[in-house]
């Protein structure tokens, strides 16, 4: 069958995929839609267009290279028979050290001090040590305690003895050395504030205004999960008139970040390009478990990582109106 990448993926995702004997494909001239009309699975690493299904008649399977889902219609898929799955996990590691890394450069502002050394010299970029603090004592507030949320918790602290607090949707038990807390608390308390939660309906706008006004002045607001998780104007709001410390941002509203975006002018802020996730490690653990996913949706097996289980049965029929062996299922 015909595996529509998106995006390129790592060599040792894309020979599972061949190894399995499908077909893989990256968009060619006639662009995503060409190669989506003919595909039976795509690897997502970019977001799908809402009417996917009326676009990929064939598909049926839609696998995220990563953990957010909002890059897929779920609904639509849903409604027309594709599964969807995801490799939950796989970056973990990737995005809890890049937060790590934010607040390490935030603490001891790095950013800022090798600014001042290529421009202003020697004596003035050690002067900005005066600024500098330790994590060690600091609060950590945790938005999300996912993967990612309970690794970058045990990482600050088991590592750096700071205090953790988390929020998380449902009354499920906190990882050790993290302590719930509800979110108005979470923002009044850390001295820096993680964001590594879904984007969802619930999530959309979560670091509101009044959130934001309730942050100490010192606080950064470090975002890894969905520029839309944030209230934009609140923030520039924030750090243009000092109300807060600054803010590591690797996600944005609109994506790539404009070139004239204001927040490209601001001293207190650390931008990246939705990078967090993308160290080589994770590239192959995502390539690899996608890849994975797609041989068992494409074998009639159930993905490991199913996102919408009650499309099952349309999807088995849909197989065999397309004239695919519908197989068994596998025990779980």
């Amino acid at each position: 069958m015909l595996v529509a990448l998106t995006d390129p993926m790592d060599p040792a995702g894309e020979a599972i995929l061949r190894a399995a004997g499908h077909q893989v494909e990256l968009p060619g001239a006639g662009g995503l839609d060409a190669l989506l009309a003919r595909a039976d699975a795509v690897v997502v690493r970019r977001r799908l267009p809402d009417d996917l299904s009326a676009r990929a008649p064939r598909l049926l399977a839609a696998v995220r290279q990563g953990v957010g889902l909002d890059m897929i219609p779920v609904e639509d898929c849903t409604a027309h028979a594709v599964l969807v799955a995801n490799v939950p996990g796989a970056n973990a590691d990737s995005v809890a050290e890049f937060v790590i890394g934010q607040m390490l450069s935030a603490a001891r502002r790095v950013e800022t001090m090798h600014a001042a050394l290529l421009s202003t010299g020697w004596d003035r970029s050690r002067a900005r040590t005066a600024e500098a603090f330790e994590l060690r004592g600091r609060t950590l507030g945790i938005v999300g305690i996912g993967a990612v949320g309970a690794r970058l918790g045990e990482i600050a602290s088991a590592g750096f003895r700071m205090r953790v607090l988390g929020h998380r949707r449902g009354d499920a038990a906190m990882p050790g050395g993290i302590e719930r807390v509800e979110l108005d608390a979470l923002f009044a308390e850390s001295d820096f504030i993680a964001l590594a939660c879904p984007l969802t309906p619930e999530t959309r706008g979560l670091a509101s205004a009044a959130r934001i006004a309730r942050m100490k002045p010192g606080a950064w607001l470090l975002n890894v999960a969905r520029g839309p998780v944030v209230d934009g104007e609140a923030l520039l709001d924030a750090l243009r008139a000092g109300r807060i410390g600054g803010a590591a941002l690797d996600v944005f509203d609109v994506q790539p970040l404009d070139a004239g975006h204001p927040l490209r002018a601001l001293p207190n802020v650390i931008l990246t390009p939705h990078a967090a996730g993308l160290s080589g490690e994770a590239m192959v653990r995502m390539s690899v478990g996608a890849a994975g996913e797609v041989v068992r949706i494409l074998a009639g097996e159930r993905p490991r990582s199913f996102i919408n289980p009650e499309a099952w049965e349309a999807s088995r029929a849909k197989r065999i109106a397309l004239g695919h062996p519908a197989a068994e299922v596998l025990p779980a």
